[in-house]
């Protein structure tokens, strides 16, 4: 899916298709034209990097900092992650309505894998509801986001109200919001009528799953 519309950069290179997702994302945010795309690795899960993806303004960018024109958007890498992250692809995963990925060819060490222990509601998967929301994930969601190392689990269900939790290294969930939104609440509202919202419970802030936010201050 990538493109060659923009030279191909040797630290991270966005499709044309992601590059539009994005740009289409920050003309909602204030002074939308200052912020640049930052990309940086966070953790590892499941044998791959996870990311936090925000809107920052280009001015903070530091000595050391990777920083590129890409189409109209500026992507910058802090010096931590360039190693970790140089030869990466961002684009966007054509099975997942609204969702992005990374597609990177380096790999943590074995050793800093880790499963994170993130805060929810009391874990209840009993019930017809439930057991119809895991269906919907281990049969439609799952193996679409699977490819990129990326997974979403039901943690409870409440009411109308599904607690899901995102891990794994696809950053569409690297836009988890859009990727709640857009790509696993449609599906699951449509396959299970008693579901009316969905409630993310990862622990982004902690730094171990890839995520979208808005611009930092």
């Amino acid at each position: 899916m990538t493109d060659h519309t923009t030279p191909r950069s040797d630290v991270l290179h966005a499709s044309e298709a992601a590059r539009d997702m994005v740009l289409a994302l920050r003309a909602s945010e204030e002074n939308g034209e200052s912020l640049a795309l930052w990309i940086e690795v966070t953790g590892a899960s499941a044998n791959a990097y996870t990311y936090d993806i925000y809107f920052q303004a280009l001015s903070d960018v530091g000595q050391g900092d990777w920083s590129e024109d890409q189409g109209g958007l500026t992507i910058v890498v802090p010096a931590a992650s360039l190693a970790k992250i140089r030869g990466s692809v961002l684009d966007v995963n054509p099975d997942d309505e609204g969702g992005m990925f990374i597609e990177n060819p380096n790999r943590p060490p074995r050793a800093a894998a880790a499963s994170p222990v993130i805060s929810g509601p009391p874990p209840d998967l009993s019930g017809d509801v439930a057991q119809r929301v895991l269906q919907v994930l281990e049969m439609q969601i799952n193996p679409s986001i699977a490819a990129h190392g990326g997974r979403a689990d039901l943690v409870a269900v409440q009411e109308d109200v599904a607690y899901l939790r995102l891990s794994g290294g696809c950053a569409g969930c690297g836009m988890a919001a859009v990727t709640l939104s857009q790509g696993i609440e449609v599906a699951l509202r449509e396959s299970v009528r008693e579901i009316s919202r969905i409630v993310d419970v990862t622990d982004h802030a902690s730094g171990t799953n890839p995520y979208y936010e808005a611009a930092k201050k």
